[in-house]
């Protein structure tokens, strides 16, 4: 059987410790994650951090990832840093930000696990539908946002509203990606995955 694969966006002035995290977390869980990215026409672009100014290349397109890609997926995740203020960016006011359009087209597959977390949540500003009535939790500072989207904010941690899985901020990380490999790995196994109490909160 193939490994899962999950998709994670990058962008500038990403938080080190989260994507460093992912890169070895899934990696041990027997997951392939790839990041994406929008490339603007290039074949690879190097990020820096925002701790550290780390530098990150990045190859994946997000804009290739048509129906066909998001079905092979069980996961996409949307990063917290600044991560999701750029990629909300659009040269366009009138059109939807790429990664934005992403974003609703992965919330219309509910076989397809959202994880978004901290920041992250900036993402859904454009299609603000894609959130309306979903339980979830943020960064502290984005709880008024939430709200304003149409959003019911818990103040949790980590919070799993059915196909939809958010966490708190940077430094929850773990229970993102424990809460989704635990998804992913009970879907494998045709059950469905109860989140213990130790995932639901720090």
């Amino acid at each position: 059987m193939p490994a899962p694969k999950i998709a994670i966006l990058i962008e500038s002035d990403f938080y080190e410790h989260e994507i460093w995290y992912y890169h070895y977390r899934f990696q041990e869980a027997g997951i392939e994650a790839r990041f994406v990215t929008r490339l603007w026409g290039n074949e690879a672009i190097t990020f820096k951090g925002h701790e550290y100014h780390a530098p990150f290349e990045c190859r994946g397109d997000l804009e290739a990832l048509d129906d066909a890609a998001l079905d092979d997926l069980s996961a996409l995740i949307v990063p917290s840093g600044m991560v999701a203020d750029r990629l909300r960016f659009t040269e366009d006011l009138a059109k939807v930000p790429p990664a934005s359009a992403l974003l609703k087209r992965a919330f219309a597959k509910p076989d397809l696990l959202k994880g978004i977390i901290c920041h992250g949540l900036w993402l859904a500003a454009p299609v603000v539908e894609v959130v309306q009535g979903r339980r979830l939790t943020c960064h502290p500072n984005l709880h008024g946002d939430a709200r304003a989207y149409g959003a019911e904010f818990v103040d949790e941690d980590v919070v799993v509203d059915g196909d939809l899985v958010t966490a708190r901020t940077g430094n929850h990380a773990h229970l993102l990606a424990g809460t989704l490999i635990s998804m992913i790995e009970a879907k494998a196994h045709g059950r469905v995955d109860r989140p213990d109490a130790a995932m639901r909160s720090a």
